[in-house]
């Protein structure tokens, strides 16, 4: 028997509905329970085949007990290593390279010193900073922030620099950041569950909390088909398994608000009776599905392509450096990339444009089409159909993003 388990604080309504799903499902070799953690010895495994995690975030010594937990095979929703390394302003810099839009962001020191530190202890630190750049780049309105941390707490909204000074003043041991105001007319909040299942609600931030999900934006097909790639995408690249993205949509495009949310709100009394029925039924047969395919013998956490191409990476040139006569990893299906290169030519690094100008491609992308030979926007203005379907065969991540945003017609204009 696999037992799947859900470690939680305060709330109610989600806990025990997931439990109650799972088992109604009378899947075979499967039991769900809420977790009883014990007394925890190093090295020791649960239990439990899944273990999913809605509070470890506020409490240190769970955390430490699901990184035990998954150390000796349990899989935990999230990843207890990666969520404990990941914050906001890591988000922003992951999106900006695979294209996805985010508000203008300046990551601030805290205003008073950590504790066991003094003025010294910062002398790497430009002291004052240029605070007029600072705003002219942002702009106002902006909002202050802490760069880790979720549930509104500690949000400022700036107007002015006396608002800033008068907000930073109040931020103590805070490492905050200062960001742009997306003045929005539509703002829609994501669930993503096994980066696979997307549910995009419509939202409105400005209402009191339990009516923000009392909303209706006059949106297009379009945009609710670009929300959700981008929710997809961002959630592969930081490799959660349960997790919110908030979009402000701003003159057609969606800019990605807040996407490091591994512990959303899933309450009947806020959510709302359909989002909770989705999350729910959702969550219950991703856990399922997990506790399934767990090996006790083996690492069963989900890892995001950014970590593993980081690791695949490394290797490569540990590998190389250690075996200097053996070649340098191949190229992904040469035989694929040179029947793509032989439909839109052929071009060199000297001959370069900046592919980043096509909407949809940062520097993360850039860089992967310039290792397959793409460097032009000639090249590019020559895709079409099967070229794009190509394209995706070589790539790891940002499979469809060339046919969805036409980048043949945009490489076209940019020409």
């Amino acid at each position: 028997m696999k037992k799947i388990g859900i470690l939680f604080g305060q709330e109610r309504t989600f806990p025990h509905a997931f439990v109650d799903r799972i088992n109604a499902k009378g899947v075979d070799g499967i039991q769900a329970e809420l977790v009883t953690v014990e007394e925890v010895l190093q090295n020791r495994p649960t239990d439990y085949a899944v273990i999913v995690d809605r509070i470890s975030q506020d409490v240190p010594f769970y955390r430490a007990y699901l990184k035990n937990a998954a150390a000796t095979g349990t899989a935990v929703i999230n990843n207890p290593f990666w969520w404990s390394a990941d914050e906001k302003f890591f988000n922003n810099v992951l999106a900006e390279q695979i294209g996805v839009p985010v508000p203008k962001t300046v990551l601030l020191p805290s205003k008073d010193h950590p504790d066991d530190t003094a003025a010294p202890s910062f002398s790497n630190l430009k002291y004052p900073l240029d605070w007029d750049f600072i705003f002219d780049h942002i702009g106002f309105p902006a909002y202050m922030k802490p760069f880790s941390g979720g549930g509104w707490k500690n949000v400022y909204r700036i107007e002015n620099p006396d608002q800033f000074f008068e907000a930073y003043n109040e931020t103590g041991q805070l490492v905050m950041m200062l960001q742009e105001g997306i003045e929005f007319e539509e703002y829609y909040r994501c669930y993503c569950i096994g980066g696979k299942h997307v549910r995009v609600m419509h939202y409105e931030p400005r209402n009191p909390h339990h009516l923000r999900y009392v909303a209706e934006h006059n949106t297009t097909p379009e945009t609710q088909a670009l929300i959700h790639q981008y929710v997809l995408d961002l959630n592969k690249a930081l490799g959660y398994d349960f997790n919110t993205v908030e979009f402000a949509v701003r003159d057609g495009v969606p800019y990605a608000i807040d996407f490091c949310n591994p512990a959303p709100d899933a309450d009947l009394h806020s959510v709302g009776m359909e989002n909770f029925e989705w999350v729910v039924e959702n969550a219950a047969n991703y856990a399922i599905e997990r506790a399934q395919a767990q090996d006790e013998s083996q690492d069963n956490l989900t890892w995001g392509w950014f970590m593993m191409n980081a690791l695949s990476d490394q290797f490569m040139r540990r590998k190389t450096q250690e075996n200097p006569g053996e070649p340098a990893a191949e190229k992904k299906e040469t035989a694929s990339n040179d029947a793509l290169l032989d439909k839109i030519g052929v071009a060199t690094a000297e001959e370069a444009d900046d592919l980043k100008q096509i909407k949809g491609v940062g520097p993360k992308l850039e860089k992967t089409l310039n290792n397959l030979g793409i460097y032009t926007f000639k090249q590019v203005s020559k895709m079409g159909k099967k070229e794009y379907a190509q394209l995706d065969d070589l790539l790891d991540a940002f499979k469809g993003r060339a046919k969805r945003d036409n980048w043949a017609k945009q490489a076209k204009k940019l020409m």
